[in-house]
């Protein structure tokens, strides 16, 4: 299992949201193609309203989770790469770089 919790960056809010409600209508072939060909079984993404901002939640499932932020960040297919420019843009994290801290880690 693999989960990401970034902020979204101050002003990108709705262009976030924007990009997550086009992925589930009209890019969902090219979703549900990404999901199935990085063998995850669940991509959930949820937003978190915080005092300090908008927080995106993403929960990965599946065989290939454990190295899909990863592949995806080398991958030249075009729906990985406007995943990896819509991240940059409005999380302000670049996946060609490691993360800048420590991965979350599971408690219960």
């Amino acid at each position: 299992m693999g989960l990401v919790v970034a902020p979204v960056l101050k002003g990108m809010e709705e262009e976030w949201k924007n990009w997550i409600l086009k992925m589930k209508g009209e890019k969902k072939k090219d979703w549900d193609e990404l999901n199935k060909r990085y063998s995850l079984t669940r991509h959930d993404v949820w937003a978190v309203e915080t005092p300090n901002g908008l927080m995106a939640v993403v929960l990965h499932e599946g065989p290939g989770a454990e190295s899909f932020m990863h592949d995806v960040a080398v991958s030249d297919h075009p729906i990985d790469i406007l995943m990896k420019e819509n991240i940059e843009k409005c999380h302000g994290m670049d996946m060609n770089a490691p993360p800048s801290g420590p991965m979350p880690e599971k408690l219960i």
